[in-house]
């Protein structure tokens, strides 16, 4: 379908609605170019500002080792799923350690550890360059030299943006090349673990992977980003706001968080299974032919949760 970049290159808004005892995602996934701004408002009566949407997309990562995570902290804090953490953890361990089984915990800095080959990177900048690659293509009939001609120009491009602004630059394909993207990412190398639980607890109840609920495990994992030798200093964080508008703490709006009608927005960059198995990403507009009768077995999902940008 897309290309293997693109696989854990996208960060999208996924939009939720949280219902008392169950979470599902109602309005599917949206790219932070064109997130549903004139939907947010007239059905939750929410505008995310620029600025807004911004904070979020920065305090937002993906790893290279096919996951992605978010900040908490303004220290480069960066929690993430067990099983992102699992590699690193399983190059630390030795004969000695093995903190697969037993878990990992740094009570000071200095006991961090370092991630031997693990990038952590956040997305700078966007830019369509659609008519570029589409274009080095045009007049030329044969498929194959066509495809030859477009991966010549991707190429072209994400050198000339990587050698003028010394970001990590990926073009992704969206819609089976029907727009192309040009993304800009502030790479980091040196990150170091912070804490992963034991792997009986992360993987509690046998699930494989993230996509199932409800869950009862404690699949998460921290890391620390450093940048030139200190804690990167961000910003551009998520949290917990322990206080409500009214005084009240977090624990006693509980039953208000969990309003039927109000919107839960998480960001991510999702791989090939995050809605459903290899498809996905696909687009909502090409989901549209795969539904299917109530009642009916396989497939692709619901195609609400599919990837796309809902024109």
């Amino acid at each position: 379908m897309f290309t293997g970049k693109l696989r854990y290159a996208v960060v999208l808004l996924t939009i939720l609605v949280l219902a008392a005892y169950e979470t599902r995602a109602e309005e599917g996934m949206w790219t932070f170019d064109n997130p549903p701004i004139k939907l947010l408002q007239e059905k939750y009566g929410f505008t995310p500002t620029q600025s807004w949407l911004d904070h979020v997309r920065l305090s937002s990562v993906r790893l290279n080792d096919g996951g992605s995570g978010s900040f908490v902290s303004p220290d480069g804090l960066l929690l993430t799923n067990h099983h992102v953490a699992r590699g690193q953890l399983q190059k630390n361990s030795t004969a000695e350690h093995d903190y697969i089984r037993d878990g990992f915990y740094a009570d000071t800095p200095d006991k961090e550890m370092k991630s031997p080959d693990l990038e952590v990177n956040v997305l700078i900048g966007m830019e369509n360059v659609t008519a570029l690659v589409q274009g080095a293509a045009k007049g030329i009939s044969d498929q194959a030299k066509a495809m030859k001609a477009r991966e010549a120009e991707i190429a072209r491009i994400e050198k000339e943006s990587k050698e003028k602004t010394g970001l990590r630059s990926d073009i992704v394909s969206l819609y089976q090349g029907g727009e192309y993207w040009l993304y800009t990412y502030k790479a980091y190398t040196d990150v170091r673990i912070v804490f992963a639980p034991e792997q009986q607890a992360a993987f509690f109840g046998g699930d494989p992977d993230n996509f199932t609920f409800p869950r009862y495990d404690l699949d998460m994992a921290l890391f620390r980003v450093y940048d030139n030798g200190k804690p990167l200093h961000t910003e551009n964080y998520g949290g917990i706001d322990d206080r409500t508008p009214n005084g009240r703490t977090q624990h006693d709006r509980v039953p208000e968080a969990a309003h039927r009608s109000m919107p839960g927005i998480c960001r991510q960059g999702p791989g090939t299974g995050a809605t459903g198995g290899q498809h996905g990403l696909r687009p909502a507009e090409q989901s549209q032919g795969l539904r299917r009768p109530p009642g009916c077995l396989g497939g692709q999902g619901d195609p609400r949760q599919e990837a796309g940008r809902g024109r």
